[in-house]
């Protein structure tokens, strides 16, 4: 309006095309209202950093105090454990030769029918009965038997009637024969039925001996002492001549057939004691009966045959307790005495299928090394190589330490005196 100073309304008007491209604008623009909430996220996600990172911040302004190189360096030094050493010590071992092999029965017996078509009655052994020596194992049907037994001695009675009139008839010729009454021809008549009647009389009396003796054989009978190892026979089954009906082994005894190589053969000896260990059987005890006089061209091995003894006796009879025919077992022939150099089993550590040692060094350094190791005996092991008789190497506790390891050594009369399980084992300096 003129006079008032004020400019005309039209002048805070944009013109229209400012005004569709400050729309245009606003629509480009993004959600402004999203950025609080992105900042409130972000806000949250390092109070939670703060807040994990914050306890460990004194620990590791402890861990680092002034002068901590120093202080690490001391605490390195420190004796890692306190062990105590021992050497390897010569002694006096029987040499062994060690062998593999199987169980068998030192004699077997098979009992088998001797009279075709019988059949069988009764079965009165089974398989790992304990028998003697005449023990009915079996028993035959005698029905038939016993019949042709009665009709022999029949005919045995009538030989023997028919022997005693041509005995009458001779004697009475040799009383008529001075007289001419019968001439010579009926005379020798007379006397040759004689001497047939009795030819039969004999012949019928081999028959009965020969029938009484079928009838013993209707029983089975054990020809020696021993145990049932196997049956074949069943009740009514009819028998041919030779079937085998039971496996007998002789005496109980089993004999352990060793596979030693051809080059320890010539130290095993007739007489030699044995140790012998079936799987799932207790040692027992054996002796070298004999050795093969060959060797297997395929696998250079030679039998050597060790009769087993019972525990407690030292004969060999019998069986030892679990022992079987049939199962595999290993054992060791004591062939003399040795010098070996042995550790403390608790000395040896089995690392990855190896043997080790840690030997102890000037400095009280462990060192670990490889050996080679032998036979066991009690809490003893041999050393073959690796290891000389004047190391000092950890006998307690070898399996917390490692190569180049400094330790605290406690000589063995102090550990002796100390308490068990602080001294004797290997202890952390420092643990109440």
């Amino acid at each position: 309006m003129p006079g008032t100073g004020a400019l005309p309304p039209r002048m805070f008007q944009l013109p229209h095309r400012a005004v569709r491209l400050t729309r245009r604008a606003r629509r480009s623009l993004p959600a402004w209202p999203v950025l609080p909430a992105l900042s409130a996220l972000l806000a949250l996600l390092a109070l939670a950093t703060l807040s994990v990172l914050w306890p460990a911040a004194p620990r590791a302004f402890a861990a680092d105090p002034p002068g901590g190189k120093a202080a690490g360096a001391s605490a390195a030094a420190r004796p890692a454990l306190t062990v105590t050493v021992v050497s390897p010590s010569p002694v006096s071992w029987p040499q062994t030769v060690a062998a593999n092999g199987s169980i068998f029965a030192w004699q077997e017996a098979s009992v088998g029918s001797e009279t075709p078509g019988w059949r069988i009655a009764e079965v009165r052994a089974q398989v790992g009965d304990s028998v003697r020596r005449g023990q009915v194992l079996a028993v035959f049907a005698t029905e038939l038997a016993e019949a042709d037994l009665a009709q022999q001695r029949a005919a045995l009675a009538e030989a023997e009637a028919l022997l005693a009139e041509a005995t009458t008839n001779a004697n009475r010729a040799r009383e008529l024969q001075p007289s001419g009454v019968l001439s010579a021809q009926q005379t020798q008549q007379l006397l040759t039925v004689e001497r047939t009647a009795a030819a039969r009389l004999e012949a019928q009396r081999a028959a009965l001996a020969a029938q009484q003796l079928r009838l013993k054989q209707a029983q089975v009978l054990a020809p020696d002492s021993g145990i049932i190892s196997a049956r074949w026979a069943t009740v009514g089954a009819v028998v041919q001549p030779g079937q085998e009906l039971f496996r007998l082994i002789r005496q109980g005894r089993l004999e352990w057939r060793a596979e030693v190589t051809a080059a320890d053969l010539a130290l095993i000896k007739a007489g030699q004691a044995v140790r012998v260990s079936a799987v799932g059987a207790p040692p027992t005890g054996g002796r070298v009966r004999m050795v093969a006089p060959t060797v297997d061209a395929a696998t250079r091995n030679g039998l050597v045959f060790v009769d087993l003894l019972p525990p407690g006796t030292g004969a060999a009879r019998g069986a030892p307790a679990g022992a079987r025919a049939g199962m595999f077992a290993r054992g060791e022939f004591e062939v003399g005495n040795g010098q070996a150099l042995t550790l403390p089993q608790t000395a040896v550590l089995q690392r990855e299928g190896f043997s080790y040692v840690f030997k102890v060094g000037a400095e009280h350094k462990v060192q670990q090394i490889k050996v080679s190791v032998g036979r066991r005996l009690g809490d003893r092991i041999e050393i073959t190589a690796g290891l000389e008789p004047a190391a000092r190497v950890v006998a307690h506790g070898a399996g917390f330490l490692g190569d180049g390891d400094l330790v605290r050594v406690v000589e063995a009369a102090a550990a002796a005196t100390a308490a068990p399980g602080k001294a004797a084992s290997a202890a952390v300096p420092g643990k109440k």
